[in-house]
């Protein structure tokens, strides 16, 4: 039998764990025309939502064309057009009527168009000479989907990363024009929460107030426990709730890391799962990612290591300027330990999270803490 516990990319809805609040809640603001911002840590699963999103609209054959655009690995404005032409492409059958509309309208920007030998998915180059040229190659773009005959539901996934390209006013040439967009509803998706929640909720920035928001928490444990109970036993290996516990307790019931710990220990076993085999899964992991590991500290100075290890070592900590945790750990003094708690977060290694008025402070990496908490 497959693994049943997919963590690369999404496969179907029977492989996917709930997430039907925040599934309903986009599709009635794709239906209604709302555009919404979806924030979520990195790794618990919001790339799948969106996946699991385009599915149900396939499935229930609703009048919307899903695009997906991922722009993490973009650096400038003209790796975003080129993704999102690619994205386009990908989207929309070349021998539709809109795929055929939309071949003739690319190839009159001479684009050169190839096809990656793996997967066969159009890769395209354009040369765009200036700034007003690009301005008006996006704005082509978004309004040739604009005026299409069926609505359009735009996703776009780590958005944040816009900012980091070299372009002036890049947030309000693309505000201009989305703003003017009848027939586009926009998903923007991002990982870094304090840099989307400044894009669409500082006063001062082209897209205030111009979405809904949806923040991705993690899955519900009872709800995760049945999942992994059911998807084990359904295949004829053997679980009980202590082991179940004990594998959301150890991945701190963080997506990623529990599909992985799982799909390693279904790999593992014969007709029965228990707490002792799950270690050995875990330690294999572990294991296998030590190299990684080690990278970090070849990239972080000596005072990043040292608070990440005192971090994992906590689990997670709220007081992160407290003088009982800077003393138990020998962290220096308040002030520095803060401008390396607000550079970790920058470089998306330290997750900063809030609840009911408090700050939390822990790894993005759970494999990273266990590791850390381990070795030190």
């Amino acid at each position: 039998m497959d693994n049943p516990f997919i963590f690369r990319v999404y496969k179907s809805k029977e492989l996917f764990c709930d997430r039907e609040k925040e599934l309903k809640t986009l599709l009635t603001n794709c239906t209604s025309g709302a555009d919404t911002t979806l924030i979520a840590q990195r790794r618990i699963g919001k790339t799948g939502l969106i996946h699991r999103l385009f599915d149900e609209i396939k499935t229930e054959k609703m009048p919307v064309i899903p695009i997906y655009a991922d722009i993490f690995a973009t650096r400038s404005l003209d790796d975003f057009i080129k993704t999102l032409s690619e994205a386009i492409m990908n989207a929309i059958p070349e021998k539709s009527s809109i795929g055929r509309k939309f071949s003739k309208f690319i190839k009159a920007l001479r684009p050169v168009i190839t096809y990656d030998p793996l997967t066969s998915a159009p890769q395209i180059q354009l040369t765009l000479q200036n700034e007003e040229e690009k301005h008006q190659t996006l704005k082509g773009l978004l309004t040739f989907l604009d005026t299409q005959n069926e609505k359009i539901l735009l996703a776009i996934d780590e958005f944040q990363q816009i900012r980091e390209y070299p372009e002036k006013n890049v947030e309000a040439m693309l505000r201009t024009i989305i703003q003017n967009l009848n027939n586009v509803t926009l998903l923007y998706c991002g990982s870094k929460r304090h840099m989307m929640l400044d894009i669409f909720s500082g006063e001062r920035n082209p897209f205030y107030r111009s979405t809904e928001f949806l923040t991705l928490q993690k899955l519900d444990h009872d709800v995760y426990s049945a999942f992994i109970g059911s998807h084990f036993r359904e295949n004829g290996i053997g679980i009980d709730d202590e082991t179940i516990d004990y594998i959301l307790d150890w991945t701190r019931t963080h997506t990623y890391f529990t599909q992985r710990l799982c799909h390693t220990v279904y790999n593992m076993a014969t007709d029965k799962v228990d707490v002792q085999l799950v270690k050995e899964a875990a330690s294999q992991i572990l294991q296998s990612d030590s190299v990684v590991f080690g990278q970090y500290q070849q990239m972080l100075t000596a005072g990043q290591w040292n608070l990440l290890i005192a971090i994992a070592k906590e689990g997670s900590v709220s007081q992160i300027t407290a003088r009982p945790f800077l003393r138990k750990y020998r962290l220096g003094n308040p002030s520095s330990v803060n401008r390396t708690v607000v550079s970790l977060v920058e470089k998306n290694i330290i997750d900063e999270s809030s609840k009911e008025g408090k700050t939390a402070y822990s790894l993005n990496d759970v494999f990273l803490s266990r590791w850390l908490e381990e070795k030190y």
